[in-house]
């Protein structure tokens, strides 16, 4: 956050190291060069572009590096986990190239590779997109390189949910497997809200060029400094006690929250995340939200796979164990959580009771401040 806030904010910085448009760059060529050194051990990468904006903009250049508009790209059916710019239709995924989009199996909500295959065989996309935004299981990156080089796609792994847990070494890598990598810098890797590509040496310099002067004009350099810092303390070894603390969080919560008679998807979770069908409960997500929100705890409405409710409403919940982590809850708290999370939920419209819940949870939050 300091580096972020500080005056690295106030200069166009267009180009890359040694290559830029402006003078005055020494500094700032020597704080990109850092970022991208360490975003390159971080996740044993050939190269990395730390300019993206965000995640939706290192998936926009990325996607361009490898096809054309018009050309297939396959990735996961949004209403299945999967992610706006995997293929959405009013995305610029779904608006400039024709899309091929694998679901989940309905039994139990798990990716199916050989339904995967088979949708590609059919299909035969140019990109193949594998990685999620509310999938709670372990992605098999080695499965999905398989069926690329079936059909002779090109391999790219969103991991911007999971990215911290990569770092972490609580997730199975992307590489050496995929030829292009996308992330985030925050949520799991706890860095600032921005995006990053890594990918093998042979797409480069496409990654380079269809980000600037493609789709970005000056990068953010004061991002790209806070970027540099985040990736250090991602290196550093109390990153993994984080990350494994993480998915213990998220297993303690979805087990009580389970043995409390939710529904949740696929039976549980690998990651930090997990969906919360809620309509065997006869409550929307949209009125969980709202009520858990009134209660002083954050979450967001989500579909789940296959829902039949309204988007602006949804079927369930999604919630997640990063933040929580970071201010130092562990499974104890989690599990008072969940009975916090069940009794509002229960009770949506009792004033009186979330009003109690919140002194509860706020009480909870001055033991854990997010700034210790």
């Amino acid at each position: 956050m300091e580096a972020q806030g500080s005056v690295m904010t106030n200069k166009y910085a267009e180009g890359y190291p040694g290559r830029r448009y402006y003078q005055g760059m020494k500094h700032y060529d020597e704080v990109e060069t850092l970022a991208i050194d360490r975003a390159k051990k971080l996740f044993n990468a050939e190269h990395a572009n730390v300019q993206p904006s965000s995640g939706s903009q290192a998936n926009m250049a990325a996607t361009l590096a490898v096809v054309e508009p018009g050309d297939t790209i396959m990735g996961m059916d949004l209403a299945c986990g999967g992610h706006l710019t995997h293929g959405m239709r009013l995305n610029y995924s779904g608006l400039y190239f024709k899309v091929a989009s694998y679901p989940v199996r309905k039994e139990d909500f798990r990716l199916d590779y050989d339904q995967v295959r088979a949708i590609a065989k059919e299909a035969k996309p140019k990109l193949l997109i594998c990685g999620a935004s509310a999938y709670p299981r372990t992605i098999d990156f080695k499965a999905f390189r398989s069926i690329a080089d079936e059909v002779g796609a090109v391999l790219m792994a969103d991991i911007a949910h999971i990215a911290g847990l990569v770092a972490g070494g609580v997730h199975p890598s992307p590489f050496p497997y995929a030829d292009i990598v996308t992330t985030t810098t925050h949520k799991t890797l706890r860095g600032p809200r921005g995006g990053l590509i890594l990918c093998k040496e042979a797409f480069a310099k496409k990654v380079d060029s269809r980000l600037f002067p493609g789709i970005q004009g000056g990068p953010l350099m004061h991002v790209v400094a806070a970027k540099a810092v985040a990736f250090e303390e991602a290196l550093k070894p109390g990153f993994k006690k984080y990350a494994k603390q993480i998915v213990a969080n998220a297993k303690a919560l979805s087990a009580e929250l389970i043995k409390l008679g939710y529904n949740i998807t696929t039976g549980g979770t690998d990651n930090h995340l997990m969906l919360v069908d809620l309509r065997p409960k006869g409550i929307s997500g949209k009125d969980a939200g709202l009520a858990l929100e009134e209660a002083g705890m954050i979450l967001n409405k989500n579909g789940v796979p296959f829902d039949d409710t309204p988007p602006a409403v949804s079927g369930g919940v999604r919630l997640g164990t990063a933040g929580v982590t970071t201010r130092g809850l562990k499974e104890k708290q989690m599990r008072q959580i969940a009975a916090w999370m069940d009794q509002v939920m229960s009770h949506p419209s009792d004033a009186k009771l979330k009003a109690k819940v919140k002194k509860e949870v706020a009480k909870l939050c001055r033991k854990f401040p997010v700034y210790a």
